[in-house]
């Protein structure tokens, strides 16, 4: 008697970024409504990330579904930075004097924060430092920036101000791919941005560019990669183009035919391992999937080395999230542009910063989970000691049938006291860490009404 058998579908590698746990979508109304001094009562405060959100761009991406608006209207950036100032001094309020408060790491994102005008930007550092008491000149400092906004005013403020590195938004050296995304812009002028940039003697540049743009080939791809290498950029970002519901290339049904294509997931990984190669052939180490640095570039332990699996996060703005051991809040999310302005109209108005609004608990096995994630997709893995001291189990006790599935397919690489992925586990993480989403938090995630 014969036995017929059938292969198992093959894992689609582009499945969700996993770039924190668990996604906001799983973040619900807090009933409860705690007060932020009773929760941060028992937490350590010595070693925090400062995170502040400027929602606001001169233009909207057609893959981005960031939490962002186009433009600021009727002095909208003046009275946002009012509200970020009150909600800063209810947190530093908040989080009291009965023990050290520091912090070690901060990072200004969005949106585009220099989006801002050069004194607005002044402003901004005075609400992390004044209010906050983060001394942005002896910790790392993260910007994010864009070619139209990067003008040497702006950067002459962030260099004072201490920045030490700032992460330019290029996508793509190639004209026709920058339009194809809806980005239209000219080389010219991102390669006059990139000129101030350095210009300004920050220390670490960061180039983000993306993979799998309709009409990319390997071809224009390598065109990208070799125009941002000829910067030396101490860091490159290449990301997985994703096609959202409600962005601007989700409007135009990319997202119905695209995103159901494996000929596109095919693109997309072989582009992925072209850049990959592309780069370490020129001295680059890879930290995660997306994430490159040159071997030789000085190390400013910014937000991607900050402990986010055990450290707390302060997050002010309202597209910022705020972390302590056992809640995770923010405030209402929302990509569609009408639900987005409405929502930073509410925070410019607020006045009271006292309580969490929105959010999820994440103790128990979250809490594993989440420790899990955050280690295995970076390219040096998890520490299996760490785990356990903190713990008192092993991920391989917790999460058993998910490890032997991710060893099945060869993404770990077998190391003694550590679990790392391989490199075709690496190349995957877009389609390992939603394996490891529990069901409390994709049956959350479902159910979420998309606005």
């Amino acid at each position: 008697m014969s036995r017929t058998t059938t292969a198992a579908p093959a894992v689609r590698p582009y499945q969700s970024y996993v770039y924190a746990y668990p996604h906001k979508t799983a973040y619900r109304p807090l009933a409860d409504r705690p007060e932020l001094r009773g929760l941060w009562a028992g937490e350590r405060k010595d070693a925090l990330s400062l995170y502040l959100h400027i929602p606001f761009c001169e233009v909207r991406c057609g893959f981005c579904n960031l939490f962002t608006r186009i433009g600021a209207p009727d002095e909208l950036t003046t009275r946002y930075l009012d509200a970020l100032d009150r909600q800063a001094t209810a947190v530093r309020d908040a989080l009291g004097d009965e023990g050290p408060v520091r912090f070690a790491a901060a990072a200004f994102g969005g949106g585009t924060p220099t989006f801002l005008t050069a004194a607005e930007l002044e402003r901004l550092c005075d609400i992390a430092e004044k209010r906050m008491g983060a001394d942005l000149r002896s910790v790392p400092l993260s910007v994010e920036t864009s070619p139209s906004t990067a003008t040497a005013d702006r950067l002459a403020v962030l260099a004072d101000r201490g920045t030490t590195r700032i992460s330019i938004g290029v996508q793509s050296f190639v004209e026709a791919e920058a339009r194809a995304a809806v980005r239209p812009q000219r080389r010219a002028d991102v390669e006059a941005a990139l000129d101030r940039i350095r210009d300004a003697r920050i220390p670490v540049l960061n180039i983000d560019l993306i993979y799998g743009i309709d009409g990319q080939t390997e071809d224009s791809w390598r065109t990208s990669l070799d125009a941002a290498l000829g910067w030396r950029p101490e860091e490159l970002y290449l990301y997985p183009l994703y096609v959202r519901p409600l962005t601007g290339l989700g409007r135009l049904g990319a997202d119905g035919a695209a995103a159901a294509d494996a000929a596109w997931d095919e693109q997309r990984l072989r582009l992925y391992r072209a850049g990959r190669d592309h780069l370490l052939a020129h001295g680059y180490e890879q930290v995660s999937m997306r994430m490159f640095r040159r071997a030789d570039a000085p190390r400013t332990d910014g937000p991607d080395d900050y402990a986010c699996q055990t450290d707390g996060m302060i997050g002010l703005g309202c597209g910022a999230r705020s972390y302590t051991t056992k809640l995770h809040y923010s405030f209402d999310y929302a990509v569609e542009m009408r639900e987005v302005r409405a929502i930073i109209d509410g925070y410019a108005a607020t006045e009271d910063f006292s309580r969490a609004e929105v959010g999820r608990y994440v103790d128990g096995d979250e809490a594993r989970r989440r420790h899990l994630l955050q280690s295995v997709l970076q390219a040096e893995g998890l520490q299996l000691a760490d785990y356990r001291e903190r713990f008192g189990t092993s991920p391989a006790d917790d999460f058993p049938h998910e490890l032997a599935r991710f060893e099945a397919r060869g993404w770990l690489d077998g190391a003694s006291g550590v679990l790392r992925l391989s490199p075709e586990g690496l190349a995957h993480s877009d389609a390992l860490g939603p394996e490891l989403f529990s069901p409390g938090v994709r049956a959350a995630m479902a159910a979420y009404e998309l606005k």
